[in-house]
């Protein structure tokens, strides 16, 4: 069925979404279609249909599994002892306690694997284990567990050792402390090789043989599982919720689907925020300006992450560890202040790489001749990379892979698009790399620096294989059109349930058709637009983060279409509405 040609469009089309282009920019609106399981939802569930059409778009189709995504509690977390390996785990931690064995703990230098590192040993340390813990210099030693930290667990006399966010590549590792005597335990959550390493136990949901009902979790997620099912042999499960605090905070930085026990974690993690104890936390929030304030999803993942972040970027991981082992409300506050000083320089050598990127894209058109954006320089900061290369996949959105050059080897960070597995890429082009991990939108690897020539011919042989020009414009996905009269309290009130929003549940994006522009826009900090927008007498706010340059093209009287989220802020002490626009139609 054809719908009426708008001028400004080439063609409506109704199968299961409606495309068209926005006559602004080269972004592509795409429109869910109505469902006749979203009408289920909203008269079983007393929901707004726009709501249920959401729930439908994330594919929860049955009321069941909807109410759970709604209203679900921690009475809805998995068995910890459905994930394979998980009994023998336990059964060795209990051994190694009542033995007063030591413990290594072997942690990532991120925020996942930092916080990981740290809710681990405390939970060990509160059954009455003898803990340490190493994590590598990201400068000097990159990625994974490497055959020679052999020497770091014999020096310190561990009989057990413990990997949280790394290891499940870790075979040399592992095969040489089986020779030292040696058990290892791995948990992580990042794709296997060709073959497992023979630990004692592996505790991965991604693995096909694991079994575990939900394969989404971050690294600090399957600790959690693992002191899940410590804690409750213990009978200490009423101190469980403690631990979502850090959970949270690792779930969301690590960019985890917020689907699953995901969500549970960082719904409940983020509420118990609002009451903390620890004084490196408290410190933090405090530098982060969310002390006292509910903190959301986005002061996560632009506030509170980058800091912890920051240590492990600039070589000194040990700072953000230290932060939340600090009894002394004056060390945490020394410490946190370290931490922001370190996110400070991270911004600016950020800044200067970005830079140096975006011209050598440009100057060059390499947006016009690749599908996948490869580049390296010897002056490119190891530790920003990865932070670069994904700023620079929102610019031009297709996959980007940056490499910082070093003593002969390429040290490489990628980002890519929800149409583009990245780790597939990789892997198809495991020979170039000595070394290389990560998920499908983001990675890490290192290879030889004579190689790269080759290596990108590769990559973009399989990327031009598998990325169409269709697939590398920008897609806005619209949820649901809605009026502004529709915009009650009763519908605020459903769509707070949600929350929290992230990757796999993305922010909702309303379409509302024939909004009229009420007030001249105003340009905000050199580079956002503000303006007044009006339908059926109702006025909200409507704000173009990063979109300055609307200011010259939205005129005041002018009826526009609007594809925007919600933004909630405080004003005078009460929650005001404002409109997050996406993008906009003439």
């Amino acid at each position: 069925m054809l719908f009426k040609v708008n001028r400004t469009v080439s063609l409506w089309i109704r199968v299961d979404y409606v495309k068209f282009r926005t006559a602004m920019c080269e972004s592509v609106w795409i429109m869910a279609s109505p469902r006749k399981e979203a009408k289920r939802l909203s008269a079983e569930l007393g929901i707004p249909p726009e709501i249920a059409q959401i729930l439908v778009n994330r594919k929860i189709y049955d009321p069941y599994v909807a109410h759970k995504f709604l209203f679900g509690t921690l009475d809805d977390l998995h068995d910890p002892y459905l994930m394979k390996g998980m009994k023998e785990a336990v059964e060795r931690v209990k051994r190694a306690i009542s033995r007063r064995e030591r413990i290594l703990i072997f942690g990532d230098y991120d925020v996942d694997g930092i916080l990981s590192v740290v809710i681990l040993t405390r939970a060990l340390e509160s059954l009455g284990a003898e803990v340490n813990y190493f994590i590598p210099n990201r400068l000097k030693e990159g990625y994974g567990i490497k055959e020679k930290y052999i020497d770091i667990a014999v020096e310190r006399n561990a009989n057990l050792v413990m990997s949280v966010d790394c290891g499940i590549k870790a075979n040399a590792f592992v095969k040489r402390a089986k020779m030292k005597g040696i058990d290892v335990i791995i948990t992580d959550h990042h794709q296997p090789g060709p073959t497992l390493p023979e630990a004692l136990a592996i505790l991965d949901p991604v693995l096909l043989s694991s079994g575990y009902p939900d394969r989404r979790l971050a690294g600090i997620g399957v600790v959690f599982k693992l002191i899940q099912a410590l804690i409750e042999i213990e009978k200490k499960s009423s101190f469980l919720s403690h631990y979502l605090k850090m959970v949270s905070i690792g779930t969301i930085a690590d960019i985890a689907e917020l689907r699953g026990e995901n969500r549970l974690f960082v719904r409940f993690g983020l509420k118990s925020l609002e009451s903390v104890s620890n004084k490196g936390l408290i410190s933090l929030l405090e530098v982060c300006g969310l002390d006292g304030r509910e903190v959301s999803v986005g002061d996560v993942g632009f506030r509170i992450g980058p800091r912890i972040n920051a240590a492990g970027r600039m070589g000194m991981a040990d700072l953000a560890v230290e932060l939340f082992f600090s009894e002394s409300p004056q060390k945490a506050e020394e410490l946190v202040y370290r931490l922001d000083s370190l996110n400070s320089k991270r911004q600016r050598i950020e800044e200067r790489v970005y830079d140096q990127a975006l011209r050598h894209i440009r100057k060059r058109a390499l947006d016009k001749r690749y599908k996948f954006l490869i580049m390296g320089c010897e002056e490119w900061h190891r530790g920003v990379i990865g932070i670069v290369a994904s700023k620079i996949k929102d610019v031009f959105h297709r996959p980007v892979l940056l490499f910082s050059y070093e003593d002969g080897r390429a040290f490489g960070s990628g980002r890519s698009i929800r149409e583009f597995s990245l780790i597939e890429c990789l892997d198809r082009c495991k020979d170039f790399f000595l070394n290389f991990g990560g998920h499908t939108l983001a990675v890490g690897c290192e290879v030889e620096r004579e190689k790269m020539f080759f290596l990108k011919e590769a990559i973009n042989e399989f990327a031009h294989s598998r990325l169409t020009e269709k697939l590398l414009k920008k897609k806005i996905y619209i949820d649901a059109k809605i009026d502004f009269t529709d915009i009650n309290i009763h519908f605020i009130e459903k769509y707070s349930l949600l929350s929290p929003f992230g990757i796999g549940n993305p922010k909702p994006i309303f379409l509302t058709e024939k909004v009229e522009v009420i007030s001249d826009p105003q340009k905000i900090h050199g580079k956002h637009s503000k303006f007044l927008v009006m339908q059926n007498g109702r006025i909200l706010e409507a704000l173009g983060w990063g979109r300055g340059d609307w200011v010259e093209i939205i005129q005041k009287g002018k009826k526009i279409d609007l594809a925007y989220s919600f933004h909630f802020s405080q004003y005078l002490g009460e929650e005001k509405l404002s409109l997050s626009v996406e993008d906009i139609k003439i």
